[in-house]
């Protein structure tokens, strides 16, 4: 086990969740559990919406998910849609809510208080705000604290949800890699992103020939809306069924290699503002716009070349001792011995020990962050006294520093995630459709 620190991507529940941490749009994420209301006589105190399968949407879910829709919306500075059209648009999103929620429940999924005070942490500090005032902090937005606890708790429940259902059975070959860096795609710089909205007009799974036409006809006239100069995010809240039409379908900045495979070809020809012709896919018809484009400058990091020798504690050597070992094997390297031969001897870092203690060029962000503090402090050449980090305790020798292009070593990183990042979008909207489909729906107007 060495200093470095894993280069896969570990997407913990509670992370991704306090991804709603900026704390002025948590009010669009509002939402609260199914469940009519009964008095003592069984008269229902709270109005239905729509039945979905063996539950319901409330009156006052879709009352209070509006509100906060439309707030959203007016933060964006954009046009409200009609209050038919946007209520069809959010009581569409609440029932495909309720559907994944009840799928989590089948397969017992649940979010513990510990997994909950975790993002709840995280959401703290991402708006550098104790914890201790994050209920302070909600209420003067109008949000109760123990209300968004809970809907962060359903969120986390989902996003569990969507990783064992899609993000598990994602699988991203090596091979696939390799032949994206040597495509066309590949000869574009890794850093050039672009901003790109989209429009979708969905179809069943099993569509006909004349509902796709029926789309594509419906798709066109929003493009000629637009090149009309009707505003596109505020035609994206109002009609498109994509995941991310209440945030004007915009799908933020993404590297080429991250967009939807399907819009590629078209968004690189586009220039800024432009829209491109009608794409189809499996999950509809696609009115996409590419908004900007920035980006495509070199990689230059420091590294440093660095050697060490791991030793941990153990059932017979505490951590003392294994410090005052590693001092010892230090003043013997002081005084002629070989680092390289003490570390093939003693280091129990199996992939460095065999190279003499070697990690090579290494980004001080690829470390250990307690490791690299200690050998930031050192001059070439010379040894550090042990550092403690989370793999045991360690003595290095940094011999150089130097500023290095990595855009290739980042670009295939990058390459990597984002091309992962694709398969699981698309196959996350087909797994919507599915659950869609099969669900019983029944709306009470």
């Amino acid at each position: 086990m060495n200093p470095l620190r894993g280069r896969e991507p570990h997407f913990h529940a509670a992370a991704r969740c306090a991804r709603l941490a900026a704390l002025p749009l948590l009010a669009a994420m509002m939402f609260s559990p199914a469940g009519a209301q009964l008095s003592r006589s069984g008269t229902l105190l709270e109005g239905i919406v729509a039945v979905v399968n063996d539950g319901v949407v409330l009156k006052s879910e879709l009352d209070r998910e509006l509100a906060a829709v439309r707030a959203s919306i007016r933060a964006q500075g954009l046009r409200s849609p009609p209050s038919n059209v946007l209520r069809t648009q959010v009581l569409e999103r609440l029932v495909l809510r309720e559907i994944q929620t009840q799928r989590a429940g089948r397969m017992g999924i649940e979010i513990s208080d510990e997994q909950v005070n975790q993002a709840l942490e995280f959401v703290a500090r991402q708006n550098a705000v104790p914890l201790s005032e994050l209920p302070e902090a909600l209420a003067e937005q109008g949000l109760d604290y123990a209300q968004y606890r809970e809907e962060l708790r359903s969120q986390m429940i989902l996003d569990t949800l969507r990783q064992r259902d899609v993000v598990a059975r994602v699988f991203l070959n090596p091979r696939e890699v390799d032949d994206f860096l040597r495509g066309a795609e590949g000869e574009e710089s890794a850093n050039r992103e672009y901003g790109v909205s989209h429009i979708l007009i969905g179809v069943p799974l099993n569509a006909t020939a004349g509902q796709r036409e029926a789309a594509r006809e419906r798709a066109g006239k929003l493009r000629e809306r637009v090149l009309g100069g009707e505003n596109f995010a505020e035609l994206a809240i109002a009609y498109s069924e994509a995941q991310n039409a209440l945030q004007g379908g915009s799908l933020g900045w993404r590297k080429r290699n991250a967009l939807p495979t399907a819009f590629v070809a078209h968004v690189t020809q586009l220039e800024p503002g432009g829209l491109a012709e009608l794409i189809t896919t499996g999950s509809g018809v696609h009115l996409v716009r590419l908004d900007g484009v920035r980006g495509g400058e070199p990689i230059i990091k420091e590294q440093w070349e660095v050697r060490h020798i791991l030793l941990q504690p153990n059932e017979i050597r505490d951590s003392d001792a294994t410090r005052r070992e590693l001092d010892e094997l230090r003043a013997q390297i002081a005084a002629g011995e070989s680092f390289s031969a003490m570390a093939r001897a003693y280091s129990a870092d199996p992939g460095s020990a065999s190279e003499g203690g070697m990690l090579g060029w290494v980004s001080p962000e690829d470390l250990d962050p307690a490791f690299a503090a200690g050998v930031a402090e050192l001059q070439d050449g010379e040894i550090s006294a042990p550092i403690r980090s989370s793999f045991g305790w360690h003595i290095a020798q940094r011999s150089g520093v130097r500023m290095q292009d990595v855009s290739d070593e980042v670009r295939r990183q990058r390459a990597a995630l984002a091309l992962r990042e694709r398969k699981v979008q698309e196959e996350t909207q087909l797994w919507l459709q599915r659950l869609r489909a099969e669900a019983f729906v029944e709306y009470k107007q």
